[in-house]
């Protein structure tokens, strides 16, 4: 009997130019913003104009580097990098807390300084939870079925959460919702879909009535947490600016209340680019934190929701990879991705527009912010390389 001898060659799906269009997009927009936002407190701290934006500008370029080389691997290889991102992760983060490498700024201690380098361990943490979820997924789900895979994924992520959570908190949120966004979506459980709809509906409603309740009595709702909680005196206070925006206006409030002064004085068409005022001192991390304000004021209404589709069109972009992917590890991983950059985007345009309390986070792709940038564009070219596929066909003779 003749043997036939197979031969196989790799099936790569079209590469996704629009999704690496996007990205790149968001980042020179980004630029420009940080340019304009950033251009008079560089000078009034004797930097030079243009010191904010060439920073962002190495670490767009770094990030646009990880971006295309993770984008032309095989996204199974991302595994490999799985305890070795955890491990790295807890560490930076164990340095960051409790040793002197850690440099605060805003009263939080959010990054750590090694030699010329400074960068926020908390974007390796999301990058190694994402990893480490989408590896459990993959090779427990039929060992540990239902709520025994669930809460080793809950328990993985608390750790490093927890470490971000004492100086950040709106990270440590977006972290553990990670996991349960892929949890939610692998689980075929109506019930395990309901109770999850059941306790974001209360929080939603909890949150409702710290928003309407009397300054005063949240206080002593605040004085009770501080005391009772892992929250600290700087972050209440934050729940009685968003309660009412004038107290403290001088204090605690003042980012709030300029910020919405941007907005507002921007109106439905924006001063222009570069033409806003509120950038000139009076709204603090109008770089970062804050940027969305400053956009709103230079280019409006119409500029602001032309922002929000971007970040619409490359979401859905990233659903459509999900849906293709070839296996679970693929999906879970743009899943992971796309629950990061969104849940961003939408805490960031909601403190900003005083929706929810001030927690301090940046835009992606858009605020100053090196570590963030050049991780988000890393994470994006591992979404295209899942969107790429790795799947071995037989040639045809």
């Amino acid at each position: 009997m003749k043997i036939k001898k197979l031969n196989f060659q790799e099936q790569n799906h079209a590469y996704d130019i629009s999704l690496l269009f996007v990205a790149i997009f968001l980042c020179v927009f980004g630029l420009i913003m940080v340019y304009s936002a950033s251009y008079y407190t560089a000078q009034m701290k004797g930097l030079g104009g243009t010191y904010y934006f060439k920073r962002q500008l190495i670490s767009d370029l770094v990030g646009l580097v990880g971006l295309l080389i993770l984008s032309f691997l095989p996204y199974r290889l991302f595994k490999w990098g799985m305890i070795p991102a955890y491990i790295v992760a807890m560490i930076l983060m164990i340095l960051t807390n409790f040793t002197s490498l850690g440099h605060t700024a805003g009263g939080r201690t959010r990054w750590i300084t090694i030699g010329p380098l400074r960068f926020q361990g908390a974007e390796v943490v999301k990058l190694a939870v994402i990893l480490f979820c989408s590896f459990l997924i993959l090779s427990y789900s039929r060992e540990y079925r239902g709520w025994k895979l669930y809460g080793v994924m809950l328990l993985v992520t608390a750790l490093p959460a927890a470490l971000v959570f004492a100086n950040d908190l709106s990270s440590a949120a977006i972290i553990m919702a990670i996991p349960v966004v892929m949890i939610v979506l692998i689980n075929n459980n109506r019930k395990g879909a309901v109770l999850f709809g059941i306790l974001m509906l209360g929080l939603l409603v909890g949150l409702l009535v710290m928003k309407f309740m009397s300054l005063e009595r949240l206080m002593e709702i605040g004085e009770w947490l501080v005391a009772h909680t892992p929250l600290k005196a700087y972050q209440v206070r934050r729940l009685y600016v968003w309660n009412d925006p004038s107290y403290d206006a001088l204090g605690d409030g003042y980012q709030v209340l300029q910020g919405l002064y941007a907005i507002g004085s921007g109106g439905i068409f924006g001063k222009g680019l570069g033409a806003g005022t509120q950038k000139l001192g009076f709204v603090p991390e109008a770089s970062n934190d804050m940027i969305f304000s400053i956009i709103c004021e230079e280019l409006g209404f119409f500029g602001a929701l032309a922002l929000i589709m971007l970040y619409v069109f490359m979401l859905s972009r990233m659903v459509q990879i999900a849906n293709r992917a070839d296996d679970v590890f693929g999906a879970m991983i743009t899943v992971g991705v796309m629950t990061q950059i969104a849940l961003q985007a939408i805490l960031h345009i909601a403190v900003v527009t005083n929706v929810l309390p001030n927690t301090g986070i940046s835009l992606p792709f858009i605020s100053y912010g090196g570590t963030s940038s050049a991780f988000l564009l890393a994470e994006v070219g591992m979404v295209i390389s899942v969107g790429r596929g790795n799947t071995l066909v037989r040639k045809k003779k």
